[in-house]
């Protein structure tokens, strides 16, 4: 909270903080001074470390003093592969159902939103849930979404995998009985031949995508708000910067106006380093090119900045990752225009990120890299790195250790990883991402989420997947030889991703003269359950001595974004991540816990709940039908405490 009533001590000729953060049980990510009790910054940066004593120097009349009240206070997380740029642009747009954990309740809100939805909009339900988080393990049913929006379109998308759209979004995407299947897509159909609502990625994503982006936009205005809404959902878990991992759909520049606009205008609460994505098949070179003779890599400041290019350089290079089909076979050439892009940015200094699920991908992209390699042309100073690598064997780490190549890894395996688990068998995923291999090997290993359309973009579920190995619905994946502890887990989710923008000087750790970006938490990562780290959030986000986010006693003190627009907006009316707090409608807190723990009895209960009514719901519709007609009817309930 707020300070008030603390007098200035401090030396006249010494320049006064203009931010300190006191009474914290701080870890500061830096060997040389692992904890504090406190953080001063000013101009940006920090200035001191210390306890109260040390720091009340620092304090001048200007000076906002926050009292962390004992809470743990850890260096600003960097996601260092999110689809940050392309997730604000859609952000209010989109129903989350991120962190909700039963089907009752995701299709309530479906139902209310479709309530609230104007005529010629879409309701899209876009990523970062799977049906294992829910109670009743499955994902809802086209039949569903038809009864829960009969005139609204509804798009849902699940993983990599698949997509549900009811009948009035199949008719609004211009689906019919004459409309081919896409190379790699599926569009499933029924007995009559007309299209189900059912979409397959077999195995590509472009057909979810494709249709996806058939749905109606924001104008730029609301892209805007839509955006600075975004980073502030994000700062609220802690996160401080983010790599962009452009993608599919986001062309350069018009996809990158808006964070461009925000960065002049100062109102980024969120640094990003952002990476160029050739879209079209058949012209990357021709992209790459103008790019290089346009901008370069580092172009930018601390707050936006390029960091070069990916993670496709050429659409035939790339593998997709529905891990309920087999393994997609890639052409049988791409490495011609491949080594021509790779050769293109090496020689130019950019670096570079690659899109990799499988480590047959893998192993012909280095066999390129070692041809290269042989002119000298690796390692050449400029960071590259491979993303997702779940399958990638220890010949491959060693190779790509000898190129001086890096890794960033994202925890889709705790949303795919029963998928992956039923496909390879249980000793394959026991190993898949070898994240203790690669840390073994010395490699710079940084990760991250994927997020918006695959993983949640929370970071602590993926922190509890580095740490666990475990699924969002509790199956276990790894042996405890391939999971690291939580100090090694929150380095990749601070100086890992500082190193792959070549900012490890600079930000990953608390440190005189390095950024001022820091959280603190709703509770102490280093000691709580496990069960309880993906339910972590901030009270109070800190990026360049700025506070962008504040929660619980700090309510108000990080300024104000415009009200979401369109009113209608289900951001506006849900929200974005579904956390305890917002499930039970209230805190429920025990123990020592600071406020935001959801205790066990609780999360038990409220379980429990939606399961009994889901059952009975599950019941009527069987009788409705007239299954199961040769049971007796159930007699009616009883209380013996009533009965006459």
């Amino acid at each position: 909270m707020p300070v008030a009533g603390v007098l200035p001590t401090r030396d006249p000729g010494q320049p006064a903080a203009d931010l300190v953060v006191r009474s914290a049980k701080v870890y500061t990510g830096d060997p040389a001074r692992p904890t504090a009790r406190g953080v001063a910054i000013r101009d940006g940066r920090v200035v001191a470390l210390g306890d109260d004593h040390d720091l009340a120097a620092l304090v001048g009349p200007a000076t906002r003093i926050v009292d962390a009240l004992g809470r743990r206070v850890v260096p600003g997380l960097n996601d260092s592969h999110l689809h940050v740029i392309r997730g604000g642009l859609n952000y209010v747009l989109e129903l989350r159902w991120d962190g909700v954990r039963s089907l009752r309740q995701a299709l309530a809100m479906l139902r209310e939103q479709a309530g609230r939805t104007p005529k010629g909009q879409w309701i899209r339900v876009v990523g970062g849930w799977t049906a294992e988080q829910f109670a009743e393990r499955r994902m809802p049913t086209v039949a569903e979404l038809n009864a829960a929006a009969p005139d609204t379109p509804v798009f849902v998308l699940h993983l990599y995998q698949s997509a549900l759209m009811n009948r009035a979004a199949v008719r609004a995407a211009g689906f019919t009985r004459e409309t081919a299947d896409p190379r790699g897509g599926q569009i499933v159909r029924g007995r009559d031949g007309e299209p189900n609502g059912v979409l397959l990625a077999a195995p590509g994503a472009l057909i979810l995508y494709s249709t996806l982006a058939t749905a109606p936009t924001l104008d730029v205005a609301d892209k805007r708000t839509s955006t600075r809404h975004f980073l502030r959902e994000l700062n609220r878990f802690g996160l401080t910067s983010a790599v962009d991992a452009a993608g599919g759909f986001q062309n350069f520049p018009d996809d990158y106006a808006t964070v461009i606009d925000l960065a002049r205008s100062g109102e980024l609460s969120l640094r990003i380093a952002y990476h160029l994505f050739p879209q079209t098949a058949g012209q990357e070179l021709a992209d790459l090119k103008r790019w290089i003779e346009t901008v370069k890599p580092q172009d930018g400041d601390e707050w936006l900045r390029l960091n070069g290019a990916g993670e496709n350089l050429t659409w035939a290079a790339a593998d997709f990752e529905n891990f309920s089909e087999p393994r997609p076979e890639l052409a049988a050439d791409f490495e011609t225009e491949f080594e021509q892009a790779v050769r293109l940015l090496m020689e130019n200094g950019w670096g570079f990120r690659l899109h990799a699920t499988y480590d047959e991908t893998i192993r012909r992209d280095l066999a390129v890299f070692e041809k290269l390699a042989a002119e000298g042309l690796f390692p050449g100073g400029n960071r590259w790195l491979f993303d997702h690598a779940e399958t990638v064997s220890a010949d491959s780490l060693d190779r790509i250790a000898a190129l001086g190549g890096a890794l960033s890894v994202q925890n889709r395996m705790s949303f795919q990883g029963a998928a992956f688990l039923d496909r390879y068998g249980a000793e394959a995923t026991s190993h898949n991402p070898p994240v203790r291999a690669m840390l073994d090997r010395g490699l710079t290993v940084a990760a991250g989420t994927d997020a918006t359309r695959v993983s949640s973009y929370n970071p602590w579920v993926s922190l509890h997947w580095l740490v666990t190995g475990r699924t969002v619905g509790g199956t276990a994946l790894y042996p405890a030889a391939n999971l690291i502890d939580r100090e090694t887990a929150l380095g990749l989710y601070t100086r890992g991703g500082a190193e792959l923008t070549g900012e490890q000087d600079v930000k990953g750790a608390l440190r005189e003269g390095w950024y001022g970006d820091l959280a603190i938490l709703t509770h102490d990562f280093f000691t709580v359950p496990e069960s309880v780290i993906p339910d972590i959030e901030s009270v109070l986000t800190v990026v360049g001595g700025r506070i962008v986010y504040a929660s619980a006693e700090y309510e108000g003190l990080d300024g104000t974004v415009p009200p979401v627009s369109p009113t209608w907006a289900p951001v506006a009316r849900f929200g974005g991540y579904q956390s305890g707090r917002d499930r039970l409608g209230h805190d429920q807190y025990g123990g020592s816990e600071p406020a935001g723990h959801e205790s066990p009895g609780a999360r038990q209960a409220l379980r429990m709940a939606e399961a009994v009514a889901e059952s009975e719901d599950h019941r009527r519709w069987r009788a409705a039908r007239g299954s199961n007609p040769g049971a007796p009817p159930s007699p009616p309930f009883t209380d013996p405490c009533f009965a006459p």
